[in-house]
């Protein structure tokens, strides 16, 4: 492997983390309001996805991703991928009852 290769994979691997952290947390998170909340304007959901983004930054250091490198992109990023894959979730999972 040659020494330009390297350094780009490292901030892949780093891309990658980051991406599948966020998503997994915000699955987490929908199902989890699912759980406990008693219905779509229950703000319990809300809090939990909020939670949700705030866990992604310990599970990031825990994984040794730098997260003092991160700026205000990285985080709106994580921000937005937690929320949206938790309102795709908890939608998907508050319609599984409805009949047509």
């Amino acid at each position: 492997m040659s020494t330009e290769t390297a350094p780009r994979m490292d901030s892949h691997r780093r891309g990658v983390t980051v991406t599948t952290v966020a998503c997994l947390t915000g699955v987490a998170a929908g199902v989890l309001s699912s759980a406990l909340a008693t219905g779509a304007t229950d703000t319990t959901g809300l809090g939990l996805a909020i939670v949700a983004m705030l866990i992604n930054v310990g599970v990031l250091r825990v994984l040794g991703v730098n997260v003092s490198e991160f700026g205000a992109k990285d985080h709106l990023y994580t921000g937005f991928m937690t929320f949206a894959l938790w309102f795709i979730t908890w939608g998907i999972l508050l319609t599984e009852s409805v009949s047509l």
